[in-house]
């Protein structure tokens, strides 16, 4: 027998059918909502964010299961990023993650309430950020690594590699901080080991281009190439310009040599990330930045491309080849 619904039963069933993605919408509205602000690309940091959602999976937390991201990157544009901060606040979101100082300033202007998780390169403390590594006082935590302070350790490795004496570096100069930081570290570590250096300021590919073609003019003996999101950007035209032209470089981080480069030593910012996705995770379950002490890198790697070495006509020494952390064949 053929059974009929009654107009009643259809309107109650065809509500109900209604109500299916209505609740879906609820419960996904209903996750929180995390803002990431960086002041580069998406392009050359996918590594970097899949290490932030590994830290927040080892707080709980899954991106589009249980939490959201809104991602703002201003693609080496700093000036957009207090508009980009804003837009996050207004969302509104539940908790800030800002990857370098421009991205983590531009979010302390925007908001003194929403809880935000930075890592930054320069000392916290002195910046301003938090009244104290310990128990911040304010809305902000998050991690500390140290490029600019280690300038020292790398030109002595990079005059150990290649021998070099007069040595060009480069700089952002959209990231003042840590590159007045930096250089200051240089000079004296240049001056302590009886080297020459020329600082060359760059801020576009272009002038990247321009710095390696004034090398044929006037060659240095190797290239130290500063720290920070440009850099990391452009870490795949900066080895191939260092190859092309034979200079011996050094780099801040280890997807330098990854990518070509010559050797790099600095604190792990694959550690960096994966502690700032943690914290987030942590702050998203109830915890206050004041529960939360700024972590400070204490894992620096030493990376060294052999296969780079080789084709620069350069013999690394077997003690840097027994220190390295990792040699890439």
């Amino acid at each position: 027998m053929t059974a009929f619904i009654g107009r009643r039963e259809f309107i109650t069933l065809l509500g109900g059918a209604a109500a299916w993605p209505v609740t879906a919408r609820a419960q996904q509205s209903a996750m929180p909502v995390i803002g990431f602000l960086h002041s580069a690309s998406p392009d050359g940091n996918a590594d970097r964010v899949r290490l932030f959602r590994e830290g927040l999976k080892e707080a709980g937390f899954v991106e589009g299961q249980n939490v959201a991201v809104e991602y703002r990157w201003a693609e080496n544009q700093v000036e957009r990023l207090p508009a980009l901060a804003t837009e996050l606040v207004r969302r509104p979101v539940a908790v800030i993650a800002t990857a370098g100082q421009p991205a983590t300033f531009a979010a302390k202007a925007a908001t003194t309430t929403i809880p935000t998780v930075f890592i930054v390169a320069e000392d916290p403390v002195r910046l301003g950020l938090v009244t104290s590594l310990a128990r911040p006082t304010s809305n902000l935590t998050g991690v500390n690594f140290f490029p600019a302070e280690l300038g020292a350790k790398r030109l002595e490795l990079l005059r150990e590699l290649s021998a070099a004496v007069r040595i060009a570096v480069l700089v952002d100069p959209n990231n003042l901080e840590s590159t007045e930081s930096m250089v200051r570290d240089v000079e004296a570590a240049a001056r302590a080991m009886d080297l020459q250096i020329k600082v060359l300021s760059v801020g576009t590919s272009r002038e990247i281009d321009v710095a390696f073609a004034g090398f044929e003019r006037e060659r240095p003996d190797a290239l130290f190439v500063g720290s920070g999101p440009f850099f990391t950007d452009r870490r795949v035209q900066l080895a191939l310009q260092a190859m092309l032209h034979r200079i011996p470089a050094s780099y801040a981080y280890r997807e330098f040599a990854e990518a070509g480069g010559l050797i790099s030593y600095g604190a792990s910012l694959r550690d960096a990330f994966r502690q700032l996705g943690d914290y987030t995770g942590r702050i998203l379950k109830g915890a206050k930045p004041t529960d939360l002490p700024v972590l400070q890198s204490s894992k620096f790697e030493l990376v060294i491309n052999h296969q780079t070495a080789r084709m620069l006509g350069l013999i690394v020494p077997d003690k840097l080849l027994a220190a390295a952390d990792e040699v890439i064949e």
